[in-house]
């Protein structure tokens, strides 16, 4: 699914809600993707999913698209390509952030 994108966010504007068996994951877009949401499932339950949206992260004069999902419980997931392929798979780490750059199709 694709929205109208949300527009940069800057510095300060996403918390990371980790600790104790809580991480994040961060998955690094090409800019193109901007406005659209990534689902990610516990590699246990596909049908699980939650999804946030890719927006321009911007970082003083640095800046690049990315989804955040603050808080996730620690274990394996799979990220989305679309509804039935998946993209690839992370491990989430309590108390710390992972990121993922996503891979343009081949």
């Amino acid at each position: 699914m694709t929205e109208a994108s949300a527009g940069p966010s800057g510095p300060g504007t996403v918390v990371l809600d980790i600790g104790g068996d809580v991480g994040a994951l961060i998955i690094i877009t090409p800019a193109g993707m901007a406005g659209e949401e990534i689902h990610v499932s516990p590699r246990q339950d596909p049908e699980g999913r939650t999804h946030a949206l890719v927006r321009e992260r911007r970082l003083g004069p640095a800046s690049c698209h990315a989804a955040v999902y603050p808080a996730l419980q620690a274990g394996d997931y799979t990220i989305w390509r679309d509804a039935a392929n998946p993209a690839g798979t992370v491990r989430i780490d309590g108390g710390a952030a992972t990121s993922y750059r996503w891979a343009e199709p081949a």
